[in-house]
Parts: C-alpha cells; structure tokens; sequence
C-alpha cells in the first residue's frame, strides 16, 4: 500500500541517544530515489568520519511498482542495526524517507538484543520530533476569464476555498490555474460566479503537502 505521509521537505532531521557509553546519532531526510538514499549516507560518512559504524535504512516509493527498502549493518552484527532501523521505518507509515544511524563506540559491548534495540530507538527518537506532511493529489483546471472580472472571481475562489495555483495575465484574458479535487463541482461554481460565462478545463494533476506535524 502506497502511503501518503512524508517528511516535510527542509534541514535534515536529527537526534542523538546514548546507551552504555556508546552514542548514536540519527540523521532523517526526505528523499525521492535510491540515488538521494546513497548521497545521504555518503553526506554521514563526510560529516562524521571518526565514527565506526554508518548504518542505514531507506523506503522509496517507486510508481507504478513495488516500493524500494534496504538497509545495511555497515559492520554491525548482521540483523542487529540496519534491519532494526527499517522496521521503525516502516512502523512510522513514512515513505520516501531515508535514515542513518552513526555509532561512537563507548568501549562496552551491548549485545545482539541491546544493539537491535538501540538502532530502533535512535531512529524511533528522531521521528518523534520529524515534521510530517500528508500528500494529497488534486487536479488541475484552467479558466480565461476577461482583466475586468479577474480580480473579482480570484477572491470569490479564495473565499470558497479554491486554491489558485497560478494567475497568467494575457493581452486579451487573465488564465487561472486552479487545484481542485472536484471538478464538477468547481465547473458548477465558475458558472456560477460568471453567469454561465466560463468552464474549467483538465490541466493534469498536482499533489499538495498539508502539514501532519
């Protein structure tokens, strides 16, 4: 199933545990493909080079197929860091999101169970305080409406809730573009506003990020 929640698009997320003298820091990022996944581990690697462990995660969504998910140990005890990590990831119901988890080794052993626990809960830590969005999906409309009545029924859209998505003035008209996810319904309020005088048209699709926290 495709989700629909994201990390908000900005500075990299991230948050710093300590278990047993050993520091783990967790550095969050949105990304779009596998190849954003990679420049966020290289980016780890460049910023914090004298640690000993760089372990990763990532879930990207690919259309029209199958979701991608690795993860790698990155010296680690196979199955006690990089795995732990994908499966907070996965528990968040985030896409699109990429994760690592930087290891200073404190001089004490935590074991298989204490590693795996501590990988979720760096990564855990570091959604906790994540700003998340929800996408949504909204089709496009255009409408040519004459420079005399464009000013009026840009607002009367404000205020109706009508997001306008972009104003185009031309030499014999004003073009909007309008984001909707009804589109009988927005024709039924152009024709409306302008006495039956003009109809959207299909212009493709948008996706709208509405903020989760």
């Amino acid at each position: 199933m495709v989700s629909d929640l994201r990390l908000a698009r900005g500075d990299d997320v991230t948050a710093t545990t300590e278990v047993r003298r050993s520091r783990f820091l967790t550095v969050l990022r949105r990304i779009d493909d596998e190849g954003d996944a990679r420049r966020l581990v290289a980016d780890a690697r460049g910023r914090y080079p004298d640690a000993r462990h760089h372990c990763s995660a990532f879930v990207v969504e690919v259309p029209g197929a199958n979701r991608v998910e690795r993860s790698s140990d990155d010296g680690e005890p196979a199955g006690t860091a990089g795995m732990p990590m994908l499966e907070t990831l996965r528990g968040s119901g985030l896409s699109d999101v990429g994760a690592v988890v930087v290891r200073y080794f404190g001089g004490v052993k935590l074991g298989t169970g204490g590693l795996v626990r501590a990988y979720s809960d760096a990564v855990q830590r570091a959604l906790e305080v994540a700003p998340v969005v929800s996408l949504e999906r909204l089709g496009l409309w255009e409408v040519d409406l004459p420079h005399a009545a464009a000013g009026r029924i840009e607002a009367e859209l404000h205020a109706r809730g009508v997001s306008v998505y972009d104003v185009a003035h031309g030499a014999s008209a004003v073009r909007l573009t309008l984001a909707a996810d009804d589109g009988e319904a927005l024709t039924s309020l152009l024709a409306s506003l302008t006495s039956g005088a003009a109809a959207p048209r299909p212009a493709g699709t948008t996706v709208v990020e509405h903020p989760v926290r």
